[in-house]
């Protein structure tokens, strides 16, 4: 298993090479299928946004069995998201966690809009809002201010879910990084 800035590295060299137009689409063939069929091995683990626009193995240039994702619209997380990443934590060894926001994300539109009167969009337009109170005392685009405060967000959330992720991120044994994807260029770049 390689370690989390390995993991971070191998990341940002493939959201490079998918930036530039140069990706080689490691990890998709049949002989691939073959070999993880037995048991996967992914090397990091990204929680994103439904968004069919962003597929992490795609704008990070990986292949079957290399990462293990978490999507939700509006990078929201709940129960359910929790258990799958305390799965990938203690069952595949994952060392580097990465929460991936994006730009114009319809969820944060909607919160920042009040729109909140659809069906079930209101619970992740709720989950949102407070992150676009956050953002409007910000400098710069309140939407993508809103969504990368989300990320902030989640990151905290995260760090403080007992009793095993805040075990392991607040110890070090497994590095939690936020990011940020621009949709008209294709670039990622790493939140603070």
């Amino acid at each position: 298993m390689i370690s989390a800035k390995e993991a971070l590295q191998r990341l940002l060299e493939g959201n490079q090479r998918f930036f530039e137009g140069n990706s080689i689409k490691p990890n998709h063939s049949p002989e691939r299928v073959k070999e993880i069929s037995p048991k996967q091995t992914p090397f990091a683990l990204v929680i994103g946004c439904s968004d069919s626009r962003i597929v992490p193995e795609i704008i990070f240039d990986q292949g079957l069995g290399d990462l293990f994702v978490v999507r939700v619209a509006g990078n929201t997380v709940d129960n359910v998201c929790v258990g799958s990443i305390e799965y990938a934590v203690e069952h595949l060894d994952i060392k580097l966690i990465v929460v991936l926001g994006h730009s114009h994300c319809g969820v944060f539109a909607a919160a920042m809009g009040g729109d909140d009167e659809h069906h079930h969009l209101s619970a992740l337009v709720e989950t949102a809002r407070s992150a676009v109170i956050k953002a409007k005392v910000k400098e710069g685009d309140l939407l993508d201010n809103a969504i990368k405060e989300n990320v902030r967000i989640l990151i905290d959330t995260l760090k403080n879910t007992k009793p095993v992720l805040n075990k392991v991120l607040n110890s070090g044994e497994v590095m939690i990084q936020g990011a940020f994807y621009d949709l008209e260029t294709g670039k990622v770049d790493l939140l603070n």
